[in-house]
């Protein structure tokens, strides 16, 4: 008897929740936030599907301090990002930016990619030294970290969007995650997408998180650009610009 095994045989990771399931069976007051707990949450999270792009806008403004302030990871964090990217796919995310001919699709991907920022392998290696066991498996930021093949699941298909601010978004993010080892057979074809980055964008945080994506990768890059030699907290969309700059 043939035992081999097709690839439909190869583990696979669970599939993302229906983003109306995570805000329904979310008990969102039981999380910490910087602020408390997570119980205003819910009605935040349905406001990024307004028709109203302000409102949008605002929201997503609101998420980035309740359950991101001082670039921290908490018990929240986890859940609002599993309904960020199973919202990415809702037409209520075409809209465009109040001022700017962008889908507020790339505003969700940028808030991903600086959420993941905050927990990846550089910003934790260095909080590591100063807090032993913050790595720990079970700790906030461990678990969150674990999710990073799930939240890439989502974010990939973007790569390919037709919106140029979208699939540079989307490969950020996607760069971010991809640290995670259980992603590297992705990492060539990133590689890629960084070199695109490094190629056509004018924005300084999004070609450090290429460069240094390439770096680790093994892969050969450029002379480095003297703007790119930042504070290491320098993440994606953090040049003051954002990824809701103002007006809105």
């Amino acid at each position: 008897m043939n035992h081999s095994c097709s690839n439909a045989c190869a583990p696979r990771e669970p599939d993302l929740l229906p983003y109306q399931v995570v805000l329904s069976e979310t008990d969102w007051g039981s999380l910490e936030t910087p602020f408390g707990n997570g119980e205003d949450l819910p009605e935040v999270l349905t406001r990024l599907l307004t028709p109203d792009p302000k409102a949008q806008v605002k929201a997503l403004s609101e998420l980035g301090e309740m359950v991101g302030h001082q670039n921290t990871v908490y018990e929240a964090t986890a859940p609002v990002a599993l309904y960020v990217t199973g919202i990415l796919t809702h037409p209520a995310t075409t809209t465009p930016r109040p001022y700017r001919n962008v889908p507020f699709r790339a505003a969700l991907l940028n808030w991903l990619a600086s959420t993941a920022y905050d927990a990846s392998d550089e910003i934790v290696g260095r909080t590591e030294q100063y807090f032993p066991g913050f790595l720990t498996p079970g700790t906030i930021v461990a678990s969150f970290r674990d999710l990073r093949p799930m939240l890439y699941q989502a974010v990939s298909p973007f790569l390919r969007d037709s919106h140029e601010d979208v699939r540079e978004a989307a490969a950020v993010a996607a760069l971010i995650l991809a640290e995670h080892p259980a992603l590297a057979e992705h990492r060539d074809h990133l590689a890629v997408h960084a070199r695109a980055i490094l190629d056509t964008s004018g924005d300084a945080p999004d070609r450090r998180v290429a460069r240094k994506a390439l770096e680790a990768w093994g892969h050969d890059v450029p002379a480095l650009e003297p703007f790119l030699e930042e504070p290491w907290d320098w993440g994606p969309q953090s040049d003051g610009r954002g990824y809701l700059e103002p007006p809105f």
